[in-house]
């Protein structure tokens, strides 16, 4: 964001802050120098650019010897490569599966498992040292083992080496060329070659969904962070209470409607408009010992001069820590999440349920998603599975989709499962109930492609690994974050170790092929009783009528405060109580008489239900407008089609511009220029087409608000890197406006997780403080071109006229000209060589741009941060639209395609068609399939 010249009133500064890094939330290889080398001589480079990229691509017709089946599998792919698996066993079912997911995949799932066992620096260099030995310090990839070793079930074991054994199949006499064009560009700096894969290869990767869905982690640090810069009320107003009176929860009845809150499914009608049963344990806010803490701190004693006086060092080396490591599924930050509804046949045309479904994840090449389907010739004891939807290349199974008997949808929870602990430590260990205990220690040797190994020493403590070893951002955590009461010495610091549910063994590779095999609502909460981590929000619909809702996952209950701050991690008062929240005491939901169940990452409950769930839930803007879309839809007697879903899927109204326009459209502007692009927003709709200029200005004006009114008095830690502006010195108190006492200070956080980010919880902040023109987050400094403003609409006249000049500056000054589409744009690119490597090699993998509509916490979520620019961050991974029970009506998208292969022709050949809401045809049953197919691929014993 553009700086202002000084800082607001009140607010410290310190010099320096570090410019010029190169971080982002995106997996950051490193850059491949040596394939310049591929272009290097005449003709060379265009022998390597279509011999080798061709040499990939995956037989799809025919027949291939598959050492390990027990009969033929067939594989029937339709016009966009979409694979129908046919088998007669489990065991070959799942073979064939990993087989078809190398073929199109295994670049992909490579790269995954090596950045789940910290062990990207084999692939890549040096580089990648530092993110792998804070993957290390976390332990995926060890406690994956320990699931496969001591907690998962044999049939799920069995299904994961019948799907190794798949992959490897595929590998077994292939060069890395051979592969994928990516180990023919890495074979120019690198003797890299691919190992086997391994069951647990396929474990580790849940845990990488659990890092990136884990819940709070990133607020928990930014209030620790806000603390050197602003008091314990201003940091309440940035994270304002949830609006329930005008923004429902998942579940709308707050209270248990029975004693031990069991799902009785004889007791429960299966009509769609009978009255429904939740399972949320006794009423009361908040379980015994657990305080809320005081605002801004949640230490109750804790004061913003003790969090000044050095939390921001550690914690924003945290964050930083956190940009580097590949987010493979969005950066985190409000307004990220997902949508999923399921209607009830009462009001579809149908008069069966439609459930919808789309996952808001980081866009990349090729999307993370892959179709598939998987099907048992007959379904008996020996193959139990007849499912298709939407699948992880290097995991078996389906994770969305449906069966022959239910449909099923996902949503992040966004459940706080994860904790920062304070620890005192010495070379002896860590000090707990004023004794020394020793730390579980172990090293680990990292591989480096064309270097040395380093050896590193992880540390962990009874609250987790302590991650300040690694990171400098938790390591300021350490130096300054508040603390309550007694506390021991800090001398230089506290370490900072982190609890969180993932690191425990759990049973969530057994509840995908639970998920999968599931014929009932019983049956599927069991499934999802087995989903420890990450905690998603399980929508459902079965084809005799019924709909539901399940919150499942491993949720800590903590003995003392509400994790929104760091917590002491030296005394047993704190922590987490052995048993999370009980699964029956966990929200669900059966048959509303509503007839409809929204989940888009608002609360699951009001704020009566007795378990702390999170205190960060998403603000619900788009679960809002969704509920708001059906109700329309289905007042005086309307029934919703599948058509009415998928065009509530694309739904681009702004909640934040219905709240802005009208004050806007009075402010009296003087300058012609930005008269002229106030015209624009009256009599806009809200609706942020791609061609619309209406929608292009405000989103300026909107991001110049924020800018200005909360932006700039953010501390550093927080700010976009390399944006700088003038700070009061940290030891002056004198007027802002004497240039000598001024710093220059520069945004340190990567742009797409910089704040304020503009999400629902902005819109929120705002609304709030719309009603109070003179409260001090309108006030802003003079600066050498503006004046100050001292009330809110002269913040917005300024903020307007900013956004004008910036439009011009990137649009033209012919306003006709402005477009939404132009500033938001989408770019596909392939998460490693596509995003450092040589220019060749990214017009080689990546795709795009393209101009799209929707926005911030619309329902059609292409996300941006505010903070950081207008290019898209997060999209509508993939979009589907389930006709319950007659399963060919149904219709599916993907981001891309089904091939991982660049230029190959099902790259991004979906594309297009997401970008304009279109869906394709689903195909399920066998006649169905059978019609579609053009590619059959017989793979024999």
């Amino acid at each position: 964001m553009p700086a202002n010249t000084t800082a607001p009133s009140g607010t410290t500064g310190s010099a320096g802050g570090k410019t010029g890094r190169k971080k982002g939330r995106r997996a950051r290889l490193i850059v491949i120098a040596l394939v310049l080398a591929l272009v290097a001589g005449i003709g060379y480079g265009a022998f390597w650019s279509v011999s080798t990229v061709r040499a990939s691509y995956p037989q799809t017709t025919g027949s291939i010897k598959l050492d390990g089946l027990d009969g033929d599998v067939e594989v029937k792919r339709d016009a966009y490569g979409i694979p129908q698996l046919y088998a007669d066993s489990d065991a070959d079912l799942f073979r064939a599966q990993g087989f078809v997911h190398a073929q199109d995949r295994f670049w992909e799932m490579d790269v995954r498992r090596h950045m789940t066992a910290g062990r990207l620096s084999e692939m890549f260099g040096a580089g990648q040292v530092d993110t792998d030995a804070f993957l290390r310090t976390l332990g995926w990839r060890k406690v994956a083992q320990e699931e496969y070793d001591k907690v998962l079930s044999e049939e799920t074991k069995k299904n994961l080496q019948s799907y190794a054994d798949g992959v490897n199949a595929y590998l077994k006499g292939r060069d890395g060329k051979d592969i994928s064009v990516e180990y023919a560009a890495l074979g120019f700096t690198n003797d890299y070659k691919p190992s086997e894969w391994t069951p647990v290869d396929s474990v580790a990767w849940l845990k990488a969904m659990a890092w990136d869905l884990r819940g709070n982690m990133q607020d928990e640090i930014d209030r620790s962070l806000m603390t050197s810069r602003l008091d314990e009320k201003q940091i309440k107003d940035l994270y304002p209470d949830y609006p329930y009176k005008t923004h429902k929860p998942i579940v709308e009845k707050g209270a248990v409607s029975s004693v031990t809150g069991k799902f009785d499914p004889e007791a429960t009608p299966s009509s769609s408009d009978t009255d429904s049963d939740t399972a949320q344990g006794a009423t009361g806010q908040g379980t015994e010992g657990q305080e809320t803490g005081t605002q801004g701190t949640g230490m109750p004693g804790a004061t913003a001069q003790g969090a000044a006086e050095g939390m921001s060092t550690q914690l924003a080396s945290l964050a930083d820590t956190l940009d580097e490591i590949p987010a493979l599924l969005g950066p985190n930050g409000n307004g990220i999440g997902s949508n999923s509804w399921v209607v009830s046949g009462k009001y579809t045309t149908t008069g069966r349920p439609l459930l919808a479904n789309d996952p808001h994840l980081a866009p990349q090449l090729p999307s993370l998603w892959y179709q598939m389907g998987l099907h048992c010739r007959e379904t008996s004891a020996k193959c139990q599975y007849d499912t298709a939807g939407y699948t992880f290349s290097g995991m078996p199974g389906v994770i969305i989709g449906h069966n022959q008997d239910i449909a099923w949808g996902f949503t992040n929870l966004g459940a706080d499962v994860t904790d920062l602990f304070l620890e005192k430590v010495s070379d002896e260990g860590y000090l707990y109930d004023g004794k020394v205990k020793p730390f579980v220690v172990r090293d680990e040797t990292i591989k480096v492609a064309g270097g040395k190994s380093r050896t590193i020493t992880i540390r962990e403590t009874n609250n987790g690994p302590v991650v300040s070893d690694r990171s400098g951002e938790l390591e300021k955590v350490g130096q300054k974050a508040p603390v309550e009461g007694v506390a021991p010495d800090r001398s230089d610091g506290y370490a900072v170790a982190l609890k969180w549910t993932a690191l425990d063994a759990g049973r969530s590779m057994d509840a995908v092929f639970a998920l999968n095999r599931a014929k009932d609502f019983t049956s599927f909460r069991k499934a999802a009783e087995l989903f420890d981590v990450p905690s998603q929000n399980l929508v459902y619909a079965d084809t005799k009528g019924n709909i539901g809702y399940q919150a499942p996952g491993k949720i800590p209950v903590r003995k003392k405060g509400d994790g929104a701050m760091p917590t002491p991690g030296w005394s047993s008062e704190y922590g987490w109580e052995k048993e999370p929240i009980p699964f029956d005491a966990l929200p669900y939901e059966y048959n509303p008489k509503r007839g409809y169940i929204v989940t888009a990452n608002q609360p699951v409950v009001d704020d009566k239900y007795a378990h702390l769930l999170t205190k960060d839930w998403g603000y619900g803007s788009r679960s809002q407008r969704i509920n708001e879309l059906i109700k329309l839809k289905i007042r005086d007697g309307g029934k919703i089609s599948t058509e009415d879903m998928q065009k509530m899927q694309m739904d681009n109204h702004s909640e934040i511009a219905a709240l802005l326009v009208p004050e806007l459209t009075k402010i009296n502007v003087s300058d012609k220029s930005v008269r002229e692009a106030q015209k624009l927003l009256e009599g806009w709709n809200f609706t942020q087409e791609p061609d619309s200029a209406a929608a292009a200005y405000f989103n300026a004006v909107w991001r110049n608000i924020l800018k200005l009114a909360f932006g700039d008095k953010l501390p550093k830690e927080l700010r976009v890197e390399g944006e700088c502006l003038n700070v009061r010195r940290a030891d002056n108190s004198g007027p802002v406006d004497e240039q000598s006492k001024l710093v220059r200070e520069c945004g340190q956080r990567a742009p797409d997780s910089a704040q304020p980010d503009g999400g629902d919880r902005w819109y929120r902040v705002v609304a709030e403080l719309m009603d109070d023109p003179k409260s001090d987050w309108w006030k802003t400094p003079k600066s050498v071109r503006d004046e100050a403003t001292e009330t809110r609409d002269e913040l917005f006249a300024r903020a307007m006229e900013d956004a004008c000049w910036e439009l011009t500056a990137k649009l033209g000054k012919d306003i006709s000209t402005w477009s939404w589409g132009r500033l938001h744009q989408l770019n596909l690119k392939n998460q490693t060589l596509g995003t450092e490597g040589p220019d060749l090699l990214q017009r080689l993998l990546n795709r795009g741009p393209w101009n799209l509509g929707g926005g911030e916490a619309a329902v059609n979520a292409t996300g941006w941060n505010a903070a950081g620019g207008y290019e898209v961050v997060w999209v509508p991974s993939m979009r589907m639209v389930v006709n319950v029970g007659d399963w060919d009506k149904s219709r599916w998208i993907n981001l891309t395609g089904a091939s991982g292969h660049a230029y190959a022709a099902h790259y991004t050949d979906q594309t297009d068609k997401w970008v304009k809401g279109e869906l394709l045809d689903w195909s399920f049953e066998t006649n169905a399939v059978g019609k579609s197919t053009t590619d059959t691929l017989t793979l024999k014993p």
